[in-house]
């Protein structure tokens, strides 16, 4: 089973192969904005991830053009609600100090 590590707080959670890094989180009550109820409509469960990238799955087109709406993204940048977790590669995330999405 992977193991998903949440920065700068260093918690680790359980994944299971299927699920959202949205829904893990909240599963394991890490707080992270989502005003849209997972839908890629608002881009506030913008996360970076900075390990496991092969874990996860590619970026679909309604995620990266929510992404490309959002100020300060970069190449690791990802929104929790459409981000599935593959296999069981470890990961870690970072989560932002403020509200990145519209």
């Amino acid at each position: 089973m992977a193991m998903l590590t949440v920065m700068p707080s260093g918690k680790q959670i359980e994944l299971v192969e299927g699920a959202s890094l949205l829904s893990a989180l909240l599963s394991a009550d890490v707080t992270l904005t989502h005003k849209c109820d997972g839908n890629a409509k608002c881009g506030t469960c913008h996360i970076f991830e900075q390990e496991g990238r092969k874990g996860l799955s590619k970026i679909a087109r309604e995620e990266n053009e929510r992404l490309d709406s959002i100020p300060g993204v970069g190449s690791k940048s990802r929104l929790a609600c459409q981000t599935k977790v593959l296999g069981t590669e470890n990961i870690k995330i970072e989560l932002l100090g403020f509200g990145s999405g519209m």
